[in-house]
């Protein structure tokens, strides 16, 4: 019993005095708070989910818009010359609570539509005058190289949910809102409205997809018609780390069958989401 009692206490001082030493000196770089966090949740002074929340917020701090933005092709926009008729059925279809209002081509961004904004205009009696510009807000316009740690501080500074991503030469890009950002940092939120078949895998252009590290593997090969081994894995993130043969981290790339994967957010245990091309012939 004594022995027992020993052994416990020696392990507790084993772990305490790893912490101590390494916040007596306090952590210097993000490798000495990983290993603080590591120790914590190793003898449950943390749970796993606060560590990987604490791990997925300093991860953001290393991201950039462009990461994690809805590219241009696959926003859903709507024409400023729309009359309510129009608009209702594209918002009813989508299921979005923000959209961009765009006037001859998708660059020229004249301003964010709510949702909610249009609950009046549809109790009018008369909509023979309705002006979708009349309901417009502010646009918010970030550069794609914009960190997301000062992205995130920005959108609840301004009470922000949507930015437009624009390119080196001022054109659209893309879009990001803040609940993409607190995705990177807390996981996938999904809500009732969210689609099965947008939560793996995302076409950002031709030849370039965005992947959930979860994505099963036959979904994978359901969706680009390919035949990827599912026999040691369930899910493509477990076939990329065995490509690489360690826990890869960020921007590292490796190629699987005839398809080229970049890590994009990974922290020490696992990879959440990658980059996939196709390896040109």
């Amino acid at each position: 019993m004594s022995d027992d009692r020993s052994s416990t206490d020696s392990n507790e001082k084993s772990w305490v005095d790893k912490i101590s030493l390494l916040f007596s000196s306090e952590p210097r770089n993000r490798t000495d708070l990983e290993d603080v966090l590591s120790i914590a949740a190793e003898n449950e002074v943390i749970d796993e989910d606060a560590r990987s929340i604490m791990e997925g917020a300093m991860q953001v701090s290393d991201m950039q818009a462009r990461d994690i933005m809805i590219p241009r092709a696959q926003m859903t926009v709507i024409k400023s010359d729309c009359s309510l008729e129009d608009v209702l059925p594209q918002i009813i279809r989508s299921a979005h609570s923000r959209y961009p209002v765009v006037g001859d081509s998708t660059d020229d961004i004249l301003g964010i539509l709510l949702a909610k904004d249009l609950l009046p205009q549809i109790l009018e009696q008369d909509n023979g005058n309705f002006n979708i510009n009349d309901l417009l807000r502010p646009t918010m316009v970030v550069p794609e190289s914009k960190r997301l740690n000062v992205l995130l501080r920005e959108f609840r500074e301004n009470r922000n949910h949507m930015a437009i991503v624009i390119d080196e030469y001022g054109g659209v890009a893309g879009l990001v809102t803040i609940e993409d950002v607190l995705e990177e940092i807390v996981g996938e939120i999904e809500d009732e409205t969210d689609a099965a078949t947008d939560q793996f895998i995302r076409k950002i252009s031709d030849g370039d997809f965005f992947i959930r590290a979860l994505t099963p593997i036959d979904d994978f090969n359901e969706y680009f018609k390919t035949d990827l081994n599912e026999e040691e894995f369930d899910t493509i993130g477990g076939l990329v780390i065995q490509a690489f043969g360690h826990m890869p981290t960020r921007n590292e790339t490796t190629v699987i069958g005839d398809f080229e994967f970049k890590v994009i957010n990974a922290d020490q245990r696992t990879i959440q989401s990658l980059r996939m091309r196709p390896v040109e012939s």
